[in-house]
């Protein structure tokens, strides 16, 4: 249940970044302007109608103004460049003066170099 409605949402997700939505909403307005020009004219005319641009519906110019406002959007938007803090630019490494084995002899802890209990367990109480 929980795993659909997860793909569910990655899905809506992905609609609403790549701006399908508009797509999806101008279909709808497509659908209703045909259906509405068919009431009174004849299919060739309906069809022409609907789509020569010339016979907007209030949801078609809804759909240009939002996708209008939208661009303008990120069009103002300013984007913020990285700054690096200034360094020299000669980097010099040192190499340590004394190399030698980690300190304390060890490079595990012990608990790393224990062996196994023997016999090992054959099962856990319940």
């Amino acid at each position: 249940m929980f795993a659909q409605v997860g793909k569910i949402l990655v899905v809506l997700a992905l609609v609403a970044m790549l701006g399908a939505q508009w797509t999806l909403l101008q279909t709808f307005a497509w659908t209703a302007m045909l259906a509405n020009n068919l009431r009174t004219h004849s299919f060739s005319q309906s069809v022409s109608r609907t789509f020569d641009g010339k016979h907007p519906c209030p949801i078609c110019m809804a759909i240009a103004a939002a996708k209008k406002s939208g661009n303008k959007n990120d069009a103002t938007q300013s984007h913020q460049k990285l700054e690096f803090p200034l360094f020299e630019e000669n980097l010099v490494l040192v190499a340590p003066s004394r190399v030698g084995p980690f300190p304390g002899g060890l490079f595990f802890p012990k608990s790393f170099v224990l062996k196994p209990a023997t016999p090992p367990p054959r099962c856990f109480p319940v």
